[in-house]
């Protein structure tokens, strides 16, 4: 197996840089660095939405085959 090889991050930051200017242009690039990230929900508050739109009797029907 052959083993991998990673760039340093400060490396592989300026590397992505470099090709999205090259890409896009500085402007794009730039525009493109200031997208928001979307927010991940945790992971409680994830299932608990999950529960709440859960219909039990079809969820143990479909799991436990009844």
């Amino acid at each position: 197996m052959k083993a991998e090889r990673y760039f340093a991050e400060e490396a592989t930051i300026k590397k992505g840089i470099d090709i999205l200017v090259k890409e896009l242009g500085p402007v794009e690039a730039m525009r493109f660095m200031s997208f928001s990230r979307e927010q991940r929900m945790e992971s409680v508050k994830r299932h608990r939405a999950w529960q709440k739109m859960l219909d039990k009797e079809r969820f143990f029907d479909e799991v436990f085959g009844g």
